[in-house]
């Protein structure tokens, strides 16, 4: 039986709240991708140009620094991704993650939470962008995941 490690970025509590449902339901590890510096409510008011996630999404050579490390990667042979969608895109905080972290041979599922935009084009740019990583499948969860949801996308 493959070992999962389902790590997730939540900016607002609604993805750690998916992350830990997906955890129960597939006996996957949690790893949060934390940022050093916390995103506040100001810095992820997308409306306001000047805003950290806004100034963060507008280069996406950004790479916000991450507070912890996965120490012991090696052992998963899946590993899962999860986000909040910003500007259609994951937030470059999840490139910082792939880069830092040796995701090849695993096999990598993308999970997302939005109030309505669609984790395609996200999905499809990150396996663009790491075309040597061996992505399989992405889909967006509401907070109200369930069990089926879940298995009947990656068990």
């Amino acid at each position: 039986m493959s070992k999962i490690l389902v790590s997730f970025f939540s900016a607002s509590g609604v993805t750690k709240e998916v992350a830990n449902k997906i955890a129960n339901i597939t006996g996957g590890d949690l790893f949060e991708i934390e940022p050093v510096n916390k995103y506040t409510s100001e810095d992820l008011d997308w409306t306001n140009k000047q805003s950290r996630s806004s100034v963060e999404m507008n280069n996406q050579s950004s790479r916000p620094e991450i507070k912890n490390k996965v120490s012991n990667l090696s052992d998963y042979d899946t590993v899962l991704i999860g986000f909040p969608v910003w500007w259609d895109l994951a937030p470059t905080i999840i490139n910082t993650f792939i880069e830092e972290n040796n995701l090849e041979n695993k096999k990598i599922y993308v999970f997302a939470t939005s109030g309505g935009s669609s984790v395609i084009n996200s999905f499809n740019t990150l396996k663009n962008t790491y075309s040597n990583l061996n992505f399989i499948s992405a889909k967006r969860f509401s907070s109200n995941v369930s069990e089926n949801d879940v298995t009947s996308w990656i068990m």
